[in-house]
């Protein structure tokens, strides 16, 4: 198994919160039923969004995906489950580990089958950076 530089690959547990659980459904695959990986990079893109929005207390966006490893197949049926841990957060930037756990077909152990860090800038309403107000 490739190890992504993160400390990540030998992992038995989830690092960080649940942030989605979706289940794969034949809409998400390729014509020989293979699931896309750019729909699994859309379901991080979500849940990392969602997390980084929570944390920069207002509207994110993601300004960069480094380093992202398809460790494992995703199939039809299985329940895709994305977890964010924040790495860091900066004046206007906040990097987030985001794995993907994979049930397959709903059951059994979960397995991680990619994972990425990603990193989101909160902006303000014109759409420009904006500093990171922390919430009490």
């Amino acid at each position: 198994m490739p190890d992504s530089g993160y400390g990540v690959s030998n992992l038995q547990e989830p690092r960080g919160q649940l942030a989605s659980r979706v289940l794969a459904m034949p809409t998400d695959t390729n014509p020989k039923g293979d699931i896309f990986g750019g729909w699994i990079m859309s379901l991080m893109d979500m849940a990392g969004k969602m997390s980084a929005t929570t944390i920069a207390n207002g509207r994110v966006v993601t300004v960069a995906v480094d380093r992202i490893v398809f460790r494992e197949p995703v199939r039809v049926g299985d329940v895709v489950c994305c977890y964010t841990d924040t790495l860091r957060t900066g004046r206007s930037s906040i990097t987030l580990s985001v794995e993907v756990w994979a049930l397959r077909q709903g059951q059994g152990e979960r397995i991680m089958v990619t994972d990425a860090i990603f990193t989101f800038v909160a902006i303000d309403d014109d759409g420009r950076p904006r500093p990171i107000e922390t919430v009490q």
